[in-house]
């Protein structure tokens, strides 16, 4: 694991002439775990669409995992990242046990461990529901099996409380103290900074792409 799991240098994201991101000097050492505010529209979702190397940058130079995400090899990388984003990264049609048990054939782990996560978030009574049948809080509940299932280095979270009932909230703290144990990191996107207060380190604010105050100070 490196000693920085997230290290961006003057790191710029622009969609043709429009910049998303500016200027973005970010670095996240393994074991830490920061939290990300800012308004709606500020940049937050683009950066973790980037930090998941979904995205490249366009200016600066930055590196996940060890890895530069201009480079080709920020795809071999890209298991080691777990991110829950807004809409849930499920197959509507598959069950929430074979959504499961696919990611676990293609990443050679065990069978037994899908019933365990999905019994660990409180879905193993409902593990043959199809997705689409599934309320959005299940739906996330089951988001929140898949990262358990796959133990990311980089776990990067949108609105994670969004849409849990307050039994489940619980799951957030175990899903990022669990990266923090691996030598991992996390980034945490709340719109409610004193709820994640507890679980990070910093935090970082973004307005209009940038980072306002970097600092180490909680809101």
């Amino acid at each position: 694991m490196p000693e920085a799991v997230i290290d961006l240098r003057a790191v710029g994201v622009r969609l043709g002439d429009t910049p998303i991101l500016r200027n973005l000097h970010l670095r996240v050492a393994a074991g830490e775990a920061i939290g990300l505010i800012g308004a709606n529209g500020s940049g937050k979702t683009t950066l973790l669409r980037l930090l998941a190397t979904l995205l490249a940058p366009t200016d600066g130079e930055g590196a996940v995992l060890g890895v530069s995400l201009r480079s080709p090899e920020r795809f071999a990388v890209r298991p080691r990242i777990g991110l829950i984003g807004h809409t849930p990264g499920l197959y509507p049609q598959l069950t929430l046990e074979e959504n499961l048990a696919f990611i676990a054939r293609i990443a050679g782990i065990s069978a037994a461990a899908v019933h365990e996560v999905l019994d660990g978030v409180g879905l193993g009574l409902a593990r043959h529901r199809r997705a689409a049948a599934c309320s959005h809080g299940m739906q996330r509940r089951g988001e929140f099996a898949r990262v358990m299932l796959t133990r990311p280095d980089l776990l990067l979270l949108d609105e994670a409380h969004a849409g849990l009932d307050p039994q489940a909230a619980e799951l957030v703290a175990h899903l990022v103290n669990g990266a923090r144990r691996r030598g991992g990191a996390a980034v945490v996107v709340s719109h409610e900074p004193g709820r994640i207060s507890p679980l990070v380190d910093r935090f970082v604010e973004l307005q209009a792409g940038a980072i306002a105050e970097p600092g180490t100070g909680r809101p």
